[in-house]
């Protein structure tokens, strides 16, 4: 079977796509899958967490392939790497550039994190014409979701109107994300039974299904 390659691209930045690409990337890592991250965002946050995890790591759990990459060798490399591992995940840059059109253009699904808002559901547009133009099936994932609130399904109806598939696990605003990665780790590693490793893998599975 061909390896699954999950492009996350957002251009809209605060919509949590690094957190999101780092705790589904390490979801199917704890379920045995053989994984590989690629972080082609200029600003790099996800080599950062994989080298605080290689430098501190305490549990014996290595967690993905992974390597940094810009310019004309991305495709190569994700090709290089669909062969070895089951799923490649990828860190898209905020932008239409090269690079993002190669990661689109190399997808088996593009996942889309986008908040509850109008603001940030409008601002989904220009990743969603390079999705089309480049001919690549898209899932938005309600990401950020506050605990209240009826913005969900206001957006999901919206996200409708666009012919665009939501998917139907939500991730919720909760700050321990983020302060796993701080620590080179994830939620699932720091907190397991906390409600959002149920929300993640919940996603998991939905996007490997998608992807598939």
């Amino acid at each position: 079977m061909a390896a699954r390659i999950v492009t996350i691209a957002q251009q809209k930045g605060g919509a949590g796509k690094t957190t999101l690409a780092i705790h589904l990337a390490m979801a199917w890592c704890l379920a045995g899958k053989r994984v590989a991250t690629v972080d082609i965002d200029p600003q790099g946050s996800m080599t950062e967490w994989h080298r605080t995890r290689m430098a501190s790591l305490t549990n014996g759990e290595a967690g993905p392939e992974h390597v940094q990459l810009s310019g004309w060798r991305v495709q190569k490399e994700v090709e290089r790497l669909a062969k070895e591992n089951e799923v490649v995940v990828i860190d898209s840059p905020p932008h239409a550039e090269t690079e993002a059109k190669i990661a689109v253009r190399c997808a088996s699904l593009v996942v889309v994190p986008v908040q509850p808002s109008p603001m940030d559901l409008w601002a989904t547009r220009p990743t969603l014409e390079l999705a089309k133009a480049e001919k690549r099936k898209v899932l938005l994932v309600l990401n950020r979701v506050p605990s209240r609130g009826n913005l969900v399904d206001t957006v999901s109806s919206k996200a409708a109107e666009l012919g665009v598939p939501v998917a139907d696990a939500t991730i919720g605003n909760r700050i321990g994300f983020a302060g796993a990665i701080m620590e080179g780790l994830t939620l699932m590693e720091t907190e397991r039974r906390a409600k959002g490793v149920e929300e993640i893998e919940e996603l998991a599975a939905e996007i490997w299904k998608r992807a598939g």
